[in-house]
């Protein structure tokens, strides 16, 4: 039998059936449909499924969280319900008849730059560490840097600058690069429209505004002259060409005939796509960027900045549930080669912060939830690293109430940020380690923030929480088993041990009476395990005592559970059913 049999059957069909399949995949932890229609799917009853922790749609794509033996449920469900399982790039190229023209750019964007994360990371952490010896007075009371004093620090200051230079100065190959990637078309030939846009014969893009124009060396071409110009750490020119490379090849393949194609396609697509990239969109995409930059520039540096901070904090978790996060990679790039930091990138790993922080608190509230633990727990830590999706949608979407506390935390710990002015050297190191991403002089304002994002949202969490959350959802019941919750003991019988009195922790008051006449035995037989005012868990022992004694003494063995405030509450007894240690109980509270 196969492991996830009934999992697998429920699933197909409260998914809609295989009709409503388009494609099926899965990732590390999730499955990932594409459906035919979306409304078909039945998420409530999806998510009552044992081994399934949640549900979001993202990306034109409706995904199941099962966890990490994810692949043997999807070998399992595909096998059932007779689908051939698809690449995750075929599943993403089905989802985008799901998305609208907005969704499908902002995927791409996203698409372009996941590629390019791990570098962008590397980068931040090594000019961060070169910040802290090169450009921070450490030693001698605050008047000497490390590099002045250790010819190693020096050295290491000046080596690591050939890193941070290859990633941020020449950024555009990988955006390039990327796009080609992306898009099917020849690798290499991103990469070398890449190399042409920093070519060291080319004015380098950070020294174009000291230079003065008749300085700035040029083309000629007789009839025409064009800048020498390079596009150092440029994002949107760089993305502008390599789609103009992109579509050129494209062109050419399909009017080519196959024996020349070889010859023809490279030299026909990246001749034209570099002479157009240095004299059409890349002065578009560079006026473009510097747009884009100066405008959100000025609303971090205006007299309404703590609004803009507030805003920004507060929206960015739901701006990343719709994917148009991606947007602020190419932003947060034009402002670090454009203004040599961003005040943006610390926000957003504040927000990543706050929205752990909420599930933190869930983890707290379902502490004995043990369903709920199981996405509770690594949501939280890959927030914590910088990675949401996880929390936003296995956990705070879910009850909305935790969302909605991360983003008012986010928006607290953004207007600390942004009215200390804390920058960030380089973008990609999300959540807790945010810090080392950010100027070294700016690490103790940053930290108050961090704090901020840290407890705000706990707080609120847990405060809201106590409130909204029921007890089955605390994992304080078992679900349509309220009677054995969490009580304190009301009532003992000290000498005869046969009997006890409770009060639950809704109020609903029980007595539980062993036997019948039992109080003749004086308590032979029976063992007391609690006292008045103790409190009680779920398992934990009351009474135990010999059944057989209590025939022996002529006595039936009848167990009586009696509500003793009926007018509040009723009680639902299952006659038909033995009970047995460490099963559901049979009684149900009304």
């Amino acid at each position: 039998m196969a492991k996830y049999q009934q999992a697998v059957q429920t699933l197909l069909d409260e998914i809609g059936g295989k009709a409503n399949i388009q494609a099926v995949s899965h990732c590390m932890t999730r499955m990932r449909f594409v459906l035919v229609d979306p409304k078909k799917a039945n998420e409530k009853a999806i998510e009552a499924i044992p081994c399934v922790k949640g549900t979001f749609t993202q990306a034109g794509q409706y995904q199941v969280i099962i966890g990490n033996d994810v692949a043997t449920f999807y070998q399992e469900f595909t096998k059932y319900a007779g689908i051939e399982g698809v690449s995750r790039d075929a599943v993403k190229s089905a989802a985008k008849t799901n998305q609208n023209p907005v969704q499908r750019v902002v995927g791409a964007l996203g698409e372009i730059f996941a590629p390019i994360i791990p570098a962008l990371i590397c980068g931040g952490l090594i000019l961060g560490f070169r910040n802290l010896i090169g450009e921070v007075n450490l030693l001698n009371g605050g008047t000497q840097l490390l590099t002045d004093v250790s010819q190693f620090w020096a050295g290491l200051y000046n080596f690591l600058w050939l890193i941070g230079e290859a990633i941020f100065h020449f950024l555009p190959v990988g955006i390039t690069w990327s796009i080609t990637k992306k898009m099917g078309t020849t690798q290499i030939l991103g990469i070398v429209l890449g190399l042409t846009l920093i070519s060291p014969q080319l004015l380098n893009g950070f020294s174009v505004a000291t230079t003065a124009a008749e300085d700035i060396p040029v083309w000629d071409f007789g009839f025409a002259q064009v800048q020498m110009i390079g596009y150092q750490g440029q994002v949107i020119a760089a993305i502008l060409a390599g789609f103009v490379l992109v579509y050129l090849e494209k062109f050419f393949q399909k009017i080519c005939p196959e024996v020349i194609r070889m010859v023809v396609v490279p030299f026909c697509a990246l001749v034209p796509a570099v002479l157009i990239a240095h004299t059409v969109v890349g002065p578009i995409g560079w006026k473009i960027g510097d747009f884009i930059a100066n405008i959100v520039n000025m609303g971090l540096a205006s007299n309404v900045k703590l609004l803009f901070a507030a805003l920004f904090g507060l929206l960015y978790a739901p701006i990343v549930m719709t994917g148009l996060h991606h947007m602020t990679n190419a932003i947060d790039s034009q402002l670090v080669n454009t203004y040599g930091g961003t005040n943006l990138w610390p926000m957003i790993a504040l927000s990543n912060i706050a929205q752990g922080s909420a599930v933190l608190g869930m983890i707290v509230l379902q502490k004995r939830n043990e369903r709920a633990q199981q996405i509770n727990i690594p949501a939280c830590i890959s927030c914590y690293l910088g990675v949401t999706e996880p929390a936003l949608f296995g956990v705070n979407m879910k009850y909305v109430f935790p969302l909605v506390c991360g983003m008012i935390g986010s928006a607290c710990a953004a207007m600390i940020s942004i009215g200390a002015g804390v920058t960030a050297i380089s973008i990609g190191v999300g959540g807790l380690p945010g810090i080392l991403s950010i100027f070294p002089e700016y690490w103790v304002n940053f930290l108050l923030a961090m704090l901020t994002a840290i407890v705000v949202p706990f707080v609120l969490t847990i405060v809201v929480g106590s409130r909204k959350l029921g007890r089955e959802e605390r994992g304080l019941v078992t679900a349509g088993a309220p009677a054995v919750a969490d009580a304190e003991i009301t009532v003992v019988m000290a000498d005869t041990k046969h009997a006890c009195g409770l009060r639950m922790d809704d109020g609903t008051e029980l007595l539980i009476h062993v036997g019948v006449d039992t109080v003749d035995m004086g308590g032979d037989g029976f063992t007391l395990h609690v006292s008045e005012g103790d409190k009680v868990r779920r398992g934990d022992a009351l009474i135990t005592f010999g059944a057989n004694k209590i025939a022996a003494a002529g006595h039936p063995t009848t167990t009586m559970l009696i509500v003793t405030d009926p007018d509040e509450h009723s009680l639902t007894i299952h006659t038909d059913r033995n009970v047995k240690y460490g099963e559901t109980p049979v009684a149900e509270l009304g």
